[in-house]
């Protein structure tokens, strides 16, 4: 087994709550979402976080205005909805019931 894949399956399964609780508070341009996807080791590409932002926003949990750029083409900014605030809630509290089940498993007794 890879441990490689491993590691980059158990990336994904938490990208979208680190995603949005990127978003949280501050409405975010995607290259800034993959910005600190990166500094914090999360070893994402554009390809997947394009198509998991449009799906966050297809399910009502962002929405997005468009803000001309100085630099080129208009940028896409999402913004976490009163939806996506409740299912980052959620997530969180998922996240830490999960965090404390795993810990008590793989603590040496």
């Amino acid at each position: 087994m890879n441990i490689e894949n491993t590691k980059a399956q158990m990336r994904k399964g938490v990208l979208e709550y680190c995603i949005l609780s990127i978003i949280r508070g501050n409405d975010a341009y995607t290259s800034d979402i993959l910005e600190k996807l990166k500094e914090a080791k999360m070893l994402v590409v554009e390809g997947t976080v394009y198509p998991l932002l449009t799906r966050l926003k297809n399910t009502g949990f962002l929405s997005y205005r468009w803000e001309e750029s100085t630099s080129g083409p208009p940028r896409k900014y999402y913004k976490l909805t009163d939806k996506g605030e409740l299912f980052l809630n959620e997530l969180e509290n998922s996240w830490s019931e999960l965090t404390i089940a795993v810990n008590e498993l793989t603590q040496t007794k």
